[in-house]
């Protein structure tokens, strides 16, 4: 038997590597639900001969993943732009993307822009942008009126709003209460402070909680049936909900929208480095582009896709941001390493307040 094990490993040497032969007709990603649709997956294995096979994930378990692997086991990764470069500090998961590998003039500039801003790491740049969105308010017109968080808390819409308890909550009233929590990141006694008197904030405003949501179905079933009139919700669900009723609307809050980016990233033992660089080519170009957005409901990070797209979800979309792409749109940082321990205690407490 050893002798057998031993014929085949001379046998894979003398013929290439067979680990390197398998590696080049494989992609494997790590992503989110939806991101990757089959009949996208489809064409790109029919046009290059590599299969897609892709792990399901979050933000927490690709970090896991990636870390109890040194780096290990994906080929692509698609982490949200603030849990990069202080992951990739830490523990060194990613390796520097080579912008000669890709298409960059496929990429919306101001995105792209973005992205090389909270991405980059002395001096090298650990992502690509892929799908971006805002999280802001999302309102029944005809019958509330709101056009910033704390207006969540008004005593004409006692138990008819809901929110969540998850730290985009605690940075959007924190915008709402005139101060800027990203510019506190790196002052760790003046970003409790705020912290504490943003739980206060939603301490006292429980009572017009009807609930915090859970899941994306709750809180759409809640503003369909009426029993929610204005919620803390992210752009897709309030485009949705105004396909069905007019009257309901995404509305870009005075203190900005929250704004996310989901990236392209290179885990660090990755093997396939040339077929993840021919995916984000693959998927950046404007025809695949369009039919991601469609099938996701986000937009993705290329450039000539407007008028590609369902016109309903273009007209959305311009009735959201009237004065430009990304006015109004507060961009989550790198999150730094402790942050989220001390944030999780504020969101305990506020469930706990009576």
């Amino acid at each position: 038997m050893k002798g057998l094990v031993w014929l085949l490993i001379v046998l894979c040497l003398a013929f290439g590597g067979c680990a390197r032969v398998d590696s080049s007709k494989r992609l494997r990603i790590i992503t989110w639900a939806d991101y990757v649709p089959a009949d996208i997956a489809a064409q790109f294995e029919k046009e290059t001969g590599i299969r897609v096979e892709l792990t399901l994930s979050n933000n927490e378990e690709m970090i896991s993943k990636l870390h109890a692997t040194g780096g290990a086991g994906y080929d692509l990764a698609q982490p949200s732009q603030d849990r990069i470069t202080g992951v990739q500090r830490e523990f060194g998961l990613y390796k520097p993307i080579d912008v000669r590998q890709v298409n960059l003039a496929q990429f919306r500039p101001e995105i792209l822009e973005i992205t090389r801003r909270i991405a980059t790491l002395d001096g090298k740049l650990y992502a690509l942008p892929y799908l971006w969105g805002s999280e802001g308010l999302v309102v029944n017109v005809r019958r509330a009126q709101a056009s910033d968080y704390m207006d969540l808390c008004r005593a004409d819409l006692k138990a008819r709003t809901s929110m969540r308890l998850r730290r985009p909550t605690l940075m959007a009233f924190a915008f709402a209460l005139g101060k800027d929590p990203f510019a506190l990141y790196e002052n760790p006694s003046a970003y409790a402070a705020l912290m504490e008197e943003v739980g206060k904030t939603l301490s006292a405003c429980k009572s017009n909680v009807r609930f915090f949501f859970d899941n994306k179905d709750q809180l759409l079933n809640g503003m369909r049936s009426g029993e929610i009139l204005a919620a803390m919700m992210w752009d897709t669900g309030g485009w949705t909900l105004n396909r069905e009723n007019p009257d309901i609307r995404y509305v870009v809050p005075k203190a900005g929208a929250l704004g996310w980016l989901d990236t392209f990233a290179l885990p660090y033992k990755g093997r396939n480095d040339a077929g993840a660089y021919q995916w984000i080519n693959f998927t950046m170009r404007p025809d695949i582009a369009a039919r991601i957005t469609r099938n996701v409901g986000n937009w993705t990070a290329a450039r000539g896709t407007e008028d590609l797209v369902d016109q309903t979800m273009r007209a959305q979309f311009n009735a959201s941001f009237p004065e430009g792409i990304f006015k109004g749109i507060q961009w989550y940082p790198a999150v730094p390493p402790g942050l989220e321990v001390m944030e999780g205690k504020i969101l305990d407490r506020v469930k706990a307040a009576n």
